[in-house]
């Protein structure tokens, strides 16, 4: 999440946890340790351009790193004799708003190592994307009421809409996973993975993302409170592994090291970009909302001293605002009813090549 987001929910929480001991210093402390974590986003090497995306969200957002995060994040309030006195308030102040940071982290579709160092597993629930403006909104106001009236009773409703919010999303989730599995039916597809991602702030449009044999098939459903859910067709994209880097590629140990690497952190969905095949992308996120836009991938130089590039157009990610809330509001005249049979739709393109930009941007038919 942005650090606003975090900062406000370690506040928040502290606030919920402590009540007006430490008067406004409460959640002062809670805030300041739960934007800590990602100090780990500084950790970085131009000798090794994926050493940030490995260790970004690993040990320090780790809950049994917590305990040692929250004491690093308490010791500069502790230099101060006033806080002294109740050095075990600002402790815990600290170590529950650091503690928060881990569990919002893997709320969302990027995920983090929570279980760090006792799991190498990545936890992302995808329910909410980086950005959520009500989950935000939610927290800030608990937290200013909570500070004018010296008073617990608003940081823990805040914290109980924020805990309903993502209920509601994970009870959306379940529902675009089932929209999912109707669209793969109707195109006669056998699913061999998927994955439901949130969209920005909301929780009624997702992007899905299906592997069938060997594409992918990323599209995007809307799943209102009541009604039957729409969905919008996007693009599809040959899934790639090792087998697919070029005899250059495949021959130099740091390249295939590398892959795989990225692959871990793409959590397995890779494919290449079908503007620039050079590039081998993390197919989860796209600037684009029906054509395969990767936000950040890899490119690979063997025999080079660093033979890998980190290719990033996050600056160019740019949050349509109007076409989101159409998609919202249920304005968006590309969306469709739900298939009952489209094996048609399967059959309008040719079959995917790794290697074939062409084919990975074959334009969707948006036929109902």
């Amino acid at each position: 999440m942005d650090p606003l987001t975090h900062g406000l929910l370690g506040a928040v929480a502290a606030r919920a946890v402590l009540g007006p001991r430490l008067g406004h210093a409460g959640w002062m402390v809670g805030a300041a340790a739960g934007m800590l974590p990602d100090a780990d986003f500084f950790i970085r090497s131009d000798a090794d351009p994926l050493l940030n995306i490995e260790v970004h969200r690993q040990f320090t957002h780790s809950l049994a790193f917590a305990p040692i995060g929250g004491t690093l994040a308490a010791l500069p309030w502790l230099t101060f004799r006033k806080f002294r006195s109740d050095s075990r308030s600002v402790l815990a102040a600290s170590l529950v708003g650091y503690a928060t940071h881990g569990v919002l982290d893997a709320c969302t579709t990027y995920g983090t190592h929570l279980a760090w160092p006792f799991s190498a597993e990545r936890e992302s629930w995808n329910l909410m994307t980086t950005i959520g403006p009500l989950f935000t909104l939610f927290l800030l106001l608990g937290l200013v009421f909570a500070a004018l009236r010296r008073s617990r009773a608003p940081a823990i409703a805040a914290l109980m809409l924020c805990l309903a919010y993502v209920g509601a999303a994970g009870w959306q989730r379940e529902k675009a996973e089932a929209a999912l599995e109707r669209i793969a039916r109707g195109r006669g597809h056998a699913i061999d993975r998927a994955e439901i991602f949130p969209t920005v702030g909301n929780p009624l449009v997702w992007r899905t993302l299906y592997r069938s044999g060997d594409t992918l098939h990323a599209d995007r459903v809307r799943i209102p409170f009541s009604g039957e859910a729409q969905w919008k067709q996007g693009a599809r994209m040959a899934q790639i592994g090792e087998g697919d880097l070029s005899p250059a590629e495949r021959a130099d140990p740091r390249v295939r090291r590398d892959f795989h690497r990225f692959r871990y952190f793409s959590a397995g969905w890779v494919a290449r970009a079908p503007r620039d095949p050079s590039v081998i992308a993390d197919a989860r996120y796209s600037l684009d909302t029906v054509a395969f836009e990767p936000i950040w991938g890899v490119r690979f130089k063997p025999a080079q001293p660093v033979p890998t590039e980190w290719v990033a157009r996050d600056r160019e990610r740019r949050i349509p605002l109007g076409e989101l809330w159409r998609e919202i509001s249920g304005n968006d005249e590309r969306y469709r009813p739900l298939p009952s049979a489209l094996l048609e739709v399967a059959r309008n393109c040719p079959p995917i090549r790794p290697l074939s930009p062409e084919a990975a941007s074959c334009p969707p038919s948006h036929g109902g």
